[in-house]
C-alpha cells in the first residue's frame, strides 16, 4: 500500500478544500491515487450534501455582473448569514453571476454549465461547497438583461464587496447617448428600485387580477361613502391612479428629487428604460422557526 504523507494530504485539501481527516481517509481508501482520492471526496459530498437538502436556505447573497450592453443578476442561499461572509462562497456567488452573461438566465442551463476554472458542471461545484461547508445551499433565480443599443445598470444595495450584497437591482436603458451617462442613471434608477419595490414596469404590465382585486377593494370603500354612482366610479379612478403611482415604476415619484416623474426623467434623457428586476435576498421563503423547549422534549423522549 502506498505511503500516505502530510504532502498529498495537503494537496488533496487544496484540490477539493475537504478537511484534512476526510483527505486522509480519501486517500487511504483508493490507495495513494489522488483522482480517485478527489472522486472518493466527491461521493461523500453527494451524500453529505444530500442530508442537507431538506433544510431551509434562506440567507446568502445576490450577485451583479455586467459586460458591453448586458448584465445579469443571481441569487444564492444558504442557512446562515455567517456563510454569506465565507470568502469561497462570495466568489462562487460572483462567479455564478459571471457565468449567466453567456449561459442566461435559465437555471437548469446555469447549474449545467462548466463552472469557470474546473472540468465539472456549476450545480457539481456547489454540491462540493455543501460538503466542505455544511450548509444546504441552492442557486435559486437569475435574470438576464440585454439591449442592443444602450446599457444594463447593476446596483447593490449595502455591498459587503463589490457586486455582492442583499439586494440587487438590474435596470435595462436603451437609445443613444453616452455610457457613463446612461451608466450613471441607471445607477440611479437602481437607487430608486431598491428603495420603493415597483412591480411593474408599466401601467399595461400590471398583473390583471392585481388591478381586478384593487378595483374591487376600492368600488367597496367608495360606495360607502353613499355618493351617486358617477361621483364614486370618478373616485375610484382617481384612486386607481394613486395605485399606479405606487406600483408602476414608470408612474413613481422620483425619490431623488420627490417632484418629477420617473417616466419625465427617462424621457428627459432622451431614452427607453426597457425593464428592471429586483431580487431581495429570500424574500418569498418561509423561514422555519422553532419551539427550542419542544426540540429537547423530543430529543430526550418527553411526551
Amino acid at each position: 500500500m502506498a505511503e500516505i504523507t502530510a504532502g498529498m494530504v495537503r494537496d488533496l485539501r487544496d484540490a477539493t478544500g475537504a478537511g484534512m481527516m476526510d483527505c486522509k481517509k480519501a486517500l487511504v481508501e483508493s490507495g495513494g491515487d489522488m483522482e480517485a482520492a478527489i472522486d472518493w471526496l466527491r461521493k461523500k459530498g453527494l451524500s453529505a450534501a444530500a442530508k442537507k437538502s431538506g433544510r431551509v436556505a434562506a440567507e446568502g447573497l445576490v450577485g451583479v455582473a455586467s459586460g458591453p450592453g448586458v448584465a445579469a443578476m443571481v441569487e444564492v442561499n444558504a442557512e446562515t448569514d455567517f456563510v454569506a461572509r465565507n470568502e469561497a462562497f462570495q466568489n462562487f456567488v460572483a462567479e455564478v453571476a459571471g457565468l449567466a452573461l453567456s449561459v442566461g438566465d435559465n437555471l437548469e442551463h446555469l447549474k449545467a454549465a462548466t463552472f469557470p476554472g474546473t472540468t465539472h458542471s456549476t450545480q457539481e461545484e456547489l454540491t462540493k461547497m455543501i460538503a466542505t461547508i455544511g450548509e444546504n445551499m441552492t442557486i435559486r433565480r437569475a435574470k438576464v438583461f440585454s439591449v442592443e443599443k444602450g446599457t444594463v445598470a447593476t446596483y447593490i444595495h449595502n455591498a459587503v464587496k463589490p457586486g455582492l450584497g442583499k439586494i440587487g437591482v438590474l435596470v435595462a436603458l436603451e437609445g443613444p447617448g453616452e455610457n457613463a451617462v446612461m451608466e450613471t442613471l441607471g445607477r440611479q434608477i437602481g437607487m430608486h428600485v431598491a428603495a420603493t419595490r415597483p412591480e411593474a414596469l408599466d401601467v399595461s404590465a400590471v398583473e390583471p387580477s392585481a388591478l381586478e382585486r384593487e378595483k374591487a377593494v376600492l368600488t367597496e370603500q367608495a360606495m360607502a361613502s353613499g355618493k351617486p354612482p358617477a361621483v364614486i366610479e370618478k373616485m375610484v379612478e382617481g384612486r386607481i391612479r394613486k395605485f399606479y403611482e405606487e406600483v408602476v415604476l414608470l408612474e413613481q415619484v422620483w425619490v431623488h428629487d420627490g417632484e418629477s416623474r420617473v417616466k419625465a426623467v427617462v424621457a428627459k434623457a432622451g431614452l427607453g428604460l426597457k425593464g428592471f428586476a429586483r431580487f431581495q435576498l429570500g424574500e418569498g421563503i418561509e423561514k422555519q422557526t422553532s419551539d427550542f423547549a419542544a426540540e429537547v422534549a423530543a430529543a430526550s423522549g418527553v411526551a
